[in-house]
């Protein structure tokens, strides 16, 4: 259960009671809230939703290698034999590369992020491109994934609308899962969660104790009901996911959150300095919603500029041997869609 909140005069975060076991509220959602995608069969899925639609979004920026096999995968199995998903959309966020016209060939419909977002403050990275997704949606259960994966298998589709095509008291699934990180001469089977287990974990057991037992925080897959998601606000960077539970936390409550295994995912690896910009995100995303509830003072907005430093370079400094990089980790948000829906262009207008 939530401990006692305190505030400090300096403007230094709450400070909560703590037990030195699991607590259990969060033992009990995690036993009656965490599903496996091996119990939802896609055909019985059909017929569950009866009258309702299924969308699914991947928002994608220069994803040509993998984005073609993962719509083939949910066009195939999901579309043509079974017609569980209605609407498979890509979300091109100004690739460079060839991405819009290999998922187009593969089967899916692509928008453009800038022409869903058109007339609206220009943002940049995944959150804005999920939140163009959404608007472009119709489906009354919207489903999220990335268009990164490797091997990808159509359950990692079915294992997270199945909770919410099932049961009507669930109204947000968060997908978790093995991530193994291959090195060069080993490979460690759940070393891929670097960022979760360093940051947002930390953090969400400090202030948000109800979320403790989401595997996965940060997970590029997970799926809700249209309508709740469009009344919470998307983070433009890499806070989105967290924003996302912390948001939907208040919104709906902790027994409205539901988590799917959805097995192994396999994905490409960003090196330690990208790790390093998306912690700052992070950081940055819970130290708003600090703020929001009145856990932190008012005014005293950290910097958002990260210092990093990279090895050699042209540029690299005396005795340093290295060269000093800064990056802008800031974040911006996209108001809720709800709020919104009047200045978003038509979807068959905005396709790229």
């Amino acid at each position: 259960m939530r401990g006692r909140v305190f505030r400090h005069d300096l403007g230094v975060c709450p400070v909560r009671e703590s037990d030195s076991t699991v607590s259990p509220v969060v033992e009990a959602w995690a036993t009656y809230r965490t599903t496996s995608a091996a119990e939802w069969n896609a055909r019985r899925l059909v017929r569950a939703k009866g009258a309702s639609r299924v969308s699914v979004v991947l928002p994608a920026r220069n994803e040509e290698a993998t984005v073609g096999a993962i719509v083939s995968t949910i066009r195939e199995h999901l579309m043509d034999r079974v017609a569980l998903v209605d609407e498979l959309i890509v979300v091109d966020s100004r690739s460079t590369d060839r991405t819009a016209q290999v998922a187009r060939a593969a089967g899916a419909e692509v928008v453009s992020q800038d022409a869903m977002t058109r007339g609206l403050p220009r943002l940049t990275g995944k959150g804005d491109a999920l939140w163009a997704g959404l608007a472009a949606a119709e489906g009354d259960v919207v489903a999220f994934v990335d268009a990164d994966l490797r091997e990808f298998r159509p359950h990692f589709v079915t294992g997270l609308v199945g909770p919410l095509l099932t049961d009507p008291s669930v109204e947000f699934v968060k997908g978790f899962y093995h991530r193994p990180l291959v090195g060069a001469t080993s490979v460690e089977p759940d070393g891929g969660g670097r960022v979760t287990e360093l940051m947002a974990r930390p953090l969400l057991n400090l202030f948000w104790p109800e979320l403790a037992g989401f595997v996965q925080p940060l997970a590029g897959e997970y799926a809700g009901r249209r309508d709740v998601l469009a009344q919470v606000p998307f983070v433009s960077g890499y806070g989105v996911e967290t924003a996302m539970l912390i948001d939907l936390l208040e919104l709906v409550g902790l027994d409205a959150l539901a988590q799917v295994d959805l097995g192994e995912r396999k994905h490409r690896h960003q090196d330690t300095a990208a790790l390093g910009r998306m912690s700052a995100q992070i950081l940055l995303t819970v130290w708003s919603r600090l703020q929001r509830r009145g856990w932190a003072a008012p005014g005293a907005d950290p910097t958002p500029l990260l210092t990093q430093f990279r090895r050699g370079g042209s540029e690299a400094l005396p005795n340093l041997e290295r060269e000093i990089v800064v990056s802008d980790v800031s974040i911006q948000e996209r108001p809720p869609l709800a709020e919104l829906r009047h200045r978003v262009p038509r979807r068959r207008m905005a396709a790229a």
